[in-house]
This record gives structure tokens, C-alpha cells and sequence, in this order.
């Protein structure tokens, strides 16, 4: 099955850097939104590095062979998604890595989010409070559970979904790639069925646009995927635009 994809990013209305990267590589079934954090532009780097690596190491594996894997591959798994858990572990070694050995980039981390397509299947992997969304016969659902401070009172029944919207720690996040040297990543695995669209996006978009108005301009553009991204960013800008915006919209034709 052939994937249509649309990416793009903005800075935002409050913040000085664009600390958000995305990839679209379609020659490899590749898709990946990062959001930075860190001092000094120490996030910018983190999301570079994390969309960098992870490709690089994508495009390395495309040809099946004998070289010794990076990591533990789980046999239950197929190929493409030991090659994208992979790589998101590859790249918070390569962060970690960099954040010890200069006293700028210490502590900087990156939030991942990263779509893999094979054949009639997408393998959907983050770590952070990036999210992927499916949209499908004008109904939207949130695919990815954040890694976050609130996300966690949400599901233990302390506050609703509304209240960790404007929570004053909504933006504490509990899980990043380069903070520490080894990473839990999530994956979830997903038939394509022409016509649905899934979304990737950094947090600028989904904590300044409800899931209701996040479906209701994908439902306004479903063929012209390009506009679609242009008007997400334009409606979290309208809301506030308080961070960086990125967004990837993908459609199975």
C-alpha cells in the first residue's frame, strides 16, 4: 500500500528557537516528529540528532543481512518494527552520549514520535508526549499515551482529560530520548486502510487544539494533506501558539 505524507513546522508565537525536527522519508516508509528540550539550543540539537539517527540507521538495515543487531530484537515482532524500536534506542545512546561529554548540552533530551510502513501495516513507536492520532470515517482517536507527569494522574483517576489540559505540570514529562542511556519505547502495530489518515504531531499542536478541533480540520482537508498541516499550524497558532508546532499527516491510498 502506497502512503501520501505531509509535514511541516513552526515556531510559534511565544518562543525565541524552533526546537521541534521532522523527517519525511518516503523512499523509506519513514516519518518522525521530535521535540527538543534543553538549554543552550541544547534541544534543537537532541531532535536533529534524534530524526538524524534514526534514519541513518533505517536506511543502514533496508537489505536484510548478518551484521550484528544494535539491540535485542523480540521475535514476535517483524522486521521493520525491530528496525524502528531500534533506532529510537540507537538515537537516545547517541543523545545521552553527547549530553555527558559537553557541559551545554547536559541534560538535553528529546521527545519522539515515529511512523514505519510496510506493505499493508504502520508501526507507530514514541517515547514522550508527542502523540499520533488516527483519523478515519470522520472520527478522531488518540493512538499514543503520553509520558507525562499528568498523563499519569489522568489514568489513576485524579484528574479528567480536561483538568490535565491546563494543569499548571502538564508540560513535566516522564520519559525522553537522551536522559538517561537505556529507553522504554511504545509501539503499536496497525492495518492501513485506504482513506484513513494518521497524524504526528509535537505537543504545541495537541495542547493547543482539542482532539474535536484537531479532526474537524482534517475533516476540511482530507485530500490536499499539505493545506491540512498548514491549517493545524495555523489553528494552534490562532489559539496561542505558546511552543513550536509540527505536524505529519499521512493517508494510505
Amino acid at each position: 500500500m502506497n502512503i501520501l505524507a505531509s509535514g511541516g513546522t513552526d515556531i510559534g508565537r511565544k518562543r525565541a528557537l524552533n526546537e521541534d525536527c521532522y523527517g519525511v522519508f518516503d523512499e523509506l516508509g519513514l516519518f518522525v516528529v521530535a521535540d527538543g528540550m534543553g538549554g543552550h539550543a541544547a534541544g534543537e540539537v537532541a531532535s536533529r540528532a534524534a530524526v538524524d539517527v534514526l534514519r541513518d540507521f533505517i536506511a543502514s538495515t533496508r537489505i536484510p543481512d548478518d551484521s550484528t543487531w544494535p539491540f535485542q530484537l523480540d521475535s514476535d515482532l517483524p522486521r521493520a518494527a525491530n528496525r524502528l524500536v531500534s533506532g529510537i534506542k540507537l538515537a537516545n545512546q547517541a543523545i545521552n552520549k553527547a549530553s555527558q561529554e559537553n557541559l551545554e548540552k547536559k541534560g538535553m533530551g528529546t521527545t519522539i514520535v515515529a511512523a514505519m510502513a510496510e506493505g499493508d501495516e504502520l508501526f507507530l513507536a514514541h517515547v514522550g508526549d508527542s502523540r499520533a492520532y488516527l483519523f478515519s470515517k470522520g472520527m478522531i482517536w488518540r493512538i499514543t499515551s503520553d509520558h507525562s507527569y499528568v498523563e499519569e494522574m489522568v489514568l489513576a483517576g485524579h484528574i479528567t482529560q480536561e483538568q490535565a489540559r491546563v494543569h499548571p505540570m502538564r508540560n513535566i514529562i516522564t520519559r525522553a530520548l537522551g536522559t538517561k542511556p537505556d529507553v522504554s519505547v511504545d509501539l503499536s502495530r496497525h492495518n492501513q486502510v485506504p482513506g484513513d489518515i494518521y497524524l504526528l504531531c509535537s505537543d504545541g499542536l495537541s495542547g493547543m487544539l482539542t482532539d474535536g478541533e484537531i479532526a474537524r480540520i482534517i475533516s476540511n482537508h482530507t485530500i490536499d494533506l499539505s493545506a491540512c498541516v498548514n491549517e493545524l499550524i495555523k489553528g494552534a497558532n490562532e489559539k496561542g501558539g505558546e511552543d513550536n508546532i509540527t505536524a505529519i499527516l499521512l493517508k494510505a491510498i
